[in-house]
């Protein structure tokens, strides 16, 4: 029974809103800004698509994300902490709260899983960018597609690799390792896009590119599947998913202003999404390549995007800036799905911050390498059913169970002006019918973000 009268390991913070802020973009930047909302803005019509989504990503922002960050800082835990809180003052039930708080832990294991698999692809990629293989594959898209072939235990080396830079990273704790790394790589790859957006600008066909992204239909905003996939888009871009907002909430000081922190979040990662689209699309439209026949997904990075930037003039340097960006965007995002699971063997458990990083880590290395040859479905599962369904059950036990009064305290702490009156009630009614029509959209189409 020692165990019940060991005290938790102090815990740790951000020290600044800045840091918290980075961390929380470097969450929400990842292959879902590059790999499919470019296409997602051509296939869609350019503006017709980006209409509908501003406004999800500013409804999705201004409710989810600070519910989720706001719901963690009050009970300064993760998900199981944070959802007993809620259900302990809203039905005098902790148990309950916390057993419905490892679903969305469990969520973030499971996408960091697959996601350590595909972050291994763009550690792959990088080298060959760096080393000059990729230049050497040429434009030949069926050559660069044998290439793109890592789904056995050959790549387990990489999987290892990624996963060691994101022990290092979590082991060094909040401040002193998910804060530090994200200073450095999230101002990295905004600077990195730009500059590649610039150059892109300058090359011949370019201007095509840009015609598609800033087409308007106006018949398409009267489609339901353009609305739906618009706010698939945003509502998982955002990462609200009852774990990663949760958590990097629960390491907030009380001074912090949630909503605004929540605004910056919401129109940072807009912008990283943009600045994707601004530089792909031109790119795809200056080599030649119908934009209209480029699906989304892994072909885009792995083959096409090779494709292009080898035929480009500097292409090796073009490659080498790219796939650093990409690599930036994976591992601030993986940092954040293994910290929920980490800091629940904290939380729960007692481990001290190295041993609780070192076995999540080695949990989800060993189940990376084995689930290689089902990455596809294995995402799949876990994106169109587990988020959603723990997005929807953070905004239930927060903004239904928990009660107005506590949760407008929790928000406004630390505010320069409270929120209005809109606020709960579009949080309550409006975003947790999101949720659920996220989880079923999703099942019904396949997945939408």
């Amino acid at each position: 029974m020692k165990h019940s009268h060991q005290t938790p390991e102090p815990r740790d913070g951000f020290k600044n809103r800045w840091g918290f802020i980075l961390a929380c973009i470097g969450s929400a930047v990842g292959m879902g800004n590059i790999w499919r909302f470019p296409i997602l803005v051509t296939k869609y019509g350019g503006m017709t698509f980006l209409i509908p989504y501003f406004l999800f990503v500013v409804l999705v922002g201004s409710t989810g994300i600070i519910g989720e960050f706001a719901m963690g800082r009050a009970a300064q835990a993760g998900p199981i902490g944070a959802f007993g809180k809620c259900t302990e003052r809203g039905r005098g039930n902790k148990r309950l709260g916390e057993a419905i708080g490892w679903i969305p832990v469990i969520g973030s294991l499971g996408l960091a899983i697959g996601y350590s698999v595909v972050l291994s692809w763009i550690l792959k990629y990088t080298f060959l960018a760096v080393s000059g293989g990729l230049y050497a594959m040429g434009t030949d898209m069926g050559g660069i597609g044998e290439t793109f072939g890592y789904t056995s235990l050959h790549n387990a080396p990489w999987i290892v690799t990624i996963l060691l830079v994101t022990l290092v990273i979590t082991a060094l704790g909040v401040a002193g390792g998910i804060e530090k790394a994200n200073k450095i790589m999230i101002p990295t790859l905004f600077f990195l896009f730009i500059a590649l957006g610039i150059y892109i600008f300058t090359i011949p066909g370019s201007h095509e590119g840009y015609q598609f992204i800033f087409t308007i239909r106006p018949e398409g905003l009267a489609d339901p599947e353009v609305w739906i996939f618009a706010f698939g888009q945003a509502f998982f871009s955002l990462s609200v998913a009852g774990n990663g907002s949760v958590i990097y909430g629960s390491y907030l000081p009380a001074d912090v202003d949630i909503p605004s922190s929540a605004r910056r979040v919401a129109l940072f990662d807009t912008i990283a999404s943009l600045l994707a689209a601004f530089v792909i699309v031109p790119a795809i439209a200056a080599s030649g390549i119908d934009v209209n026949t480029v699906d989304g997904g892994p072909g885009l990075m792995f083959i096409y995007l090779v494709h292009v930037m080898n035929a480009m003039p500097g292409g090796r340097i073009i490659g080498i800036v790219f796939y650093v960006c990409v690599l930036f965007a994976g591992i601030s995002s993986i940092i954040n799905m293994y910290e929920a699971p980490a800091a629940m063997l904290q939380e729960r458990f007692h481990f001290k911050r190295l041993p609780a990083a070192a076995a999540t880590l080695l949990l989800g290395c060993a189940a990376a390498i084995l689930v290689q040859p089902i990455t596809s479905q294995w995402m799949d599962g876990i994106s169109i059913y587990i988020c959603p369904l723990g997005a929807f059950l953070a905004g239930f036990v927060f903004f239904w169970i928990a009660g107005k009064d506590y949760v407008l305290q929790a928000v406004n702490q630390g505010a320069k002006k409270p929120v209005g009156g809109w606020f709960y009630p579009l949080a309550k009614y409006v975003y947790c019918y999101l949720a659920i029509a996220a989880l079923v959209a999703g099942a019904i189409l396949g997945g939408i973000g």
